[in-house]
């Protein structure tokens, strides 16, 4: 008896190091091309400190690491308790409940968020408790509407069209140094953390339904709650006069490779702490719904436990690596571009950047795994990638050239966002939700602590106004994929009426692979 539980331990531990590995190695895949385009870089037109660089590099180990590690962790946690929780509310068949429940989960999972601390920070007019308190809110109310949608199968387009109605007719009231921080909000608080278990949810609410669309409209919930926080700050903004003003963060500078190591030593107990407070409230929540609800057996909860506690640790090793290592590099390479002759290379680097970077999210690999998943490989993760990275790459450039020339990003923002919304009524439904949930995924912990300082960092090179200039970067690579998904989704019909002729070519047809 004890051999053989020895032996299914084993293998249990081998199949988790298998799997480990895997996600590694796309991690690995991931984070290379970045670090490559950084060194390029470093050894010829913009030369770093030692120190700087060596703490990228360090930073680069431990993203592949972290990365790894929190893949690995949300596969095995954070989706089955979306997933379950999801099925098992709304088989109650009471609709208060869900609204009930849904609210709680929004507003438990937002204050959850890492990156929602980074935002408080970045707004020092408005007491940090409040504004995270009022994004939570709007995270929660969306989510509601966004499972309601679900349940009573209402098209995605016509709610977001009627709520980004209501935002840009607030957008024309709120204080110009509010407009880009409540754009990057709706990016930044559908991070690493947020978006495994909202996706899962809309699986699991999703699959009480018995019609062939279930699937499908299961997706659209992350494009929902990004709505909330965009509403939420430019409320607040009604009411805080101004959004304060920037100030730079500190070069941490090692005079040798022990106090470099030291930097990384300091940093990871702090991230641990800030990544338990964040996991504090989810783990909690799933512990009272399985005593009162779930009630799942002894195996299936140790196997969540161990998810968590690998997500915990995988997040904490990302966030040290990424705000340790790569953010004092990213705002160094872009003030030393910036300050060369011919600074009009930042909007070819920026691309570059962002095209590489958008694979180094976290949240983009869980996604990308969903869609596959769901569409039965139809919808490949290759083509997801591959329009993921154009539209940020083209994000990035138009961020770069408005920080060149110092246009308001209303005029970005506004057309982008009519066509997006214009394409929703050619293309087939699930396109649509995958392209609006794919922005709010995109804008995660890498571009907020990469792209944005190397955006801050030229902008104050060029002597710009870093709140209106600088910030936006996160709500273009929020913008930019509702495009150029939704473009691959005009691709998939015009192959669809190629394959079966065009009297079966409407947008609510079986799907093909692309």
């Amino acid at each position: 008896m004890q051999g053989s539980l020895r032996a299914r331990w084993r293998e249990k531990v081998g199949n988790t190091r298998t799997i480990l590995g895997e996600k590694v190695r796309e991690a690995l895949a991931s984070v290379l091309p970045i670090t490559a385009i950084v060194l390029a870089l470093c050894f010829t037109i913009s030369p770093v400190p030692t120190d700087t660089l060596l703490a990228f590099l360090m930073g680069a180990v431990l993203l592949i690491a972290g990365m790894g590690l929190f893949t690995l962790g949300a596969e095995m946690a954070m989706t089955p308790i979306g997933e379950r929780v999801g099925a098992h509310m709304t088989r109650s068949r009471k609709l208060w409940v869900v609204a009930a429940v849904s609210f709680l989960i929004g507003v438990v999972v937002t204050i959850s968020e890492p990156d929602l601390q980074v935002l408080a920070e970045q707004v020092p007019s408005v007491p940090g408790v409040v504004l995270m308190g009022a994004v939570a809110v709007g995270v929660g109310v969306f989510l509601v509407v966004a499972l309601l949608r679900i349940l009573f199968r209402i098209p995605l387009n016509g709610l977001l069209i009627a709520s980004y109605l209501v935002i840009f007719t607030l957008a024309c009231f709120a204080p110009g140094d509010f407009l880009a921080i409540a754009f990057d909000s709706g990016g930044v608080t559908t991070g690493p953390m947020t978006v495994p278990f909202i996706m899962a949810l809309g699986v699991g609410v999703s699959s009480i339904r018995s019609d062939e669309n279930a699937a499908q409209d299961s997706f659209g919930l992350v494009a929902l709650c990004s709505v909330g926080p965009v509403l939420a700050v430019l409320i607040l903004s009604l009411v805080y006069p101004a959004s304060g003003a920037y100030v730079p963060a500190e070069m941490a500078a090692a005079a040798d490779s022990r106090a470099l190591w030291g930097l990384f030593l300091r940093a990871f107990p702090e991230y641990m702490v800030e990544v338990v407070v964040c996991l504090t409230p989810i783990a909690v929540f799933f512990a009272v719904f399985q005593v009162f609800s779930l009630r799942m057996n002894r195996k299936k909860v140790l196997k969540i436990v161990v998810g968590l506690l690998y997500t915990g640790l995988g997040l904490a090793v990302f966030l040290t690596g990424v705000n340790v290592g790569f953010l004092p590099a990213g705002t160094y390479l872009g003030q030393q571009i910036a300050n060369l002759r011919w600074n009009w290379v930042l909007v070819p680097i920026g691309m570059l950047m962002g095209w590489y970077i958008v694979q180094a999210e976290p949240a983009v690999h869980v996604l990308n795994h969903q869609v596959e998943e769901i569409t039965s490989g139809a919808i490949p993760g290759k083509a997801m990638s591959t329009s993921l990275s154009i539209g940020v790459a083209v994000s990035i450039g138009l961020s770069m050239f408005r920080i060149l020339t110092g246009i308001s990003i209303f005029y970005f923002l506004v057309p982008g966002y009519l066509a997006a919304i214009g394409l929703s009524f050619f293309v087939p439904r699930i396109f649509t939700a995958i392209a609006f949930d794919s922005g709010g995924v995109a804008s995660g912990p890498m571009t907020a602590t990469f792209l944005l300082p190397f955006a801050m960092g030229a902008c104050q090179a060029l002597g710009g106004n870093v709140v209106t200039d600088a910030f936006g970067v996160v709500a273009m690579v929020a913008m930019t994929p509702l495009l150029t998904i939704q473009l691959l989704g005009l691709v998939y019909q015009w192959k669809l009426r190629r394959a079966a002729g065009p009297e079966t070519a409407g947008p609510e047809e079986e799907i093909i692979e692309l």
